[in-house]
């Protein structure tokens, strides 16, 4: 699934953490890495924030190849990644102030705007941690649309990789559902329909991958959608959440790229986005 790995960095902590993460997905994958930073200043400093991830790469086993790029940062990764093929971009959520806007945080979800393939968006952690990447338990999250269902292999295969549980989650937003001026007014029968739409959509996405042999848990919850994944992410210790950048929620109209903007700001974990491309 993941062949080709785009690394984009910009000498952050977060940066440094996303790093390790793309570089240990590539040695999980045999993926062929490209690491690439985008620099309206010092080539010298530039070319540093590249060689610190080269060794990252030598201490996982990973060959990479370089390069320093110029010009506008999400519109550069963007089209690096058309040009090159690549299968996943990685990053980090947020980088450093300065020179220009630098590479990440509000760059960041123009990448995913922009971007023709999944990107995985990781927050800072301990890169020196002897314990690497572990995916334990992933979490996908559909909303019944097809779109939200084109998460579904990505989640499924990163699982099967590390041999991880597979979470399924369906959010039902009752008082969004009912509308605010309903809240409140709303029968046990009408939720228990919500309800019902929610866990189709759970064995929908299901459906559409190979969980054989796999540690498959299904769950629908009630909620706000970013509050409820956040919920749901703390309470049984996910690893990484995987989700559409956009589908139609049933968040009466909402559209999920904003609650998928919301997990991003909220959750404490490593997000794959994966865009409409």
């Amino acid at each position: 699934m993941f062949d080709d790995i785009l690394i984009a960095v910009d000498g952050s902590d977060c940066a440094r953490s996303a790093a390790k993460h793309g570089v240990e997905l590539a040695a999980k994958y045999d993926a062929a890495v490209d690491v690439v930073t985008v620099y309206g200043g010092d080539d010298d400093e530039g070319q540093a924030v590249l060689d610190d991830v080269v060794g990252m790469a030598d201490d996982a086993g990973v060959a990479v190849e370089t390069e320093l790029l110029s010009g506008k940062p999400a519109k550069t990764i963007a089209a690096r990644a058309e040009q090159r093929g690549a299968d996943l971009v990685v990053m980090g959520r947020r980088g450093r102030s300065g020179i220009r806007s630098r590479l990440l945080g509000t760059v960041t979800e123009r990448v995913l705007r922009r971007s023709p393939v999944p990107v995985l968006t990781v927050p800072e952690g301990d890169v020196d941690s002897d314990t690497g990447t572990a995916y334990g338990d992933v979490l996908v999250t559909t909303d019944g649309s097809d779109l939200a269902a084109a998460a579904g292999p990505y989640g499924a295969d990163l699982a099967r990789r590390f041999d991880a549980a597979l979470h399924v989650l369906n959010v039902v937003d009752v008082q969004a559902e009912a509308g605010v001026f309903n809240a409140g007014g709303v029968d046990r029968e009408y939720i228990e329909r919500l309800e019902t739409r929610g866990h189709q959509a759970v064995d929908e996405l299901l459906a559409t991958v190979d969980a054989s042999e796999m540690d498959v848990r299904r769950a629908v919850i009630r909620g706000a959608a970013h509050d409820a994944i956040g919920e749901y992410v703390d309470e049984n210790d996910v690893d990484v959440v995987v989700m559409s950048s956009e589908g139609q929620s049933n968040l009466a109209g909402q559209q999920l790229g904003t609650v998928a903007g919301r997990v991003l700001r909220t959750v404490d974990r490593p997000v794959l986005v994966v865009t409409e491309g």
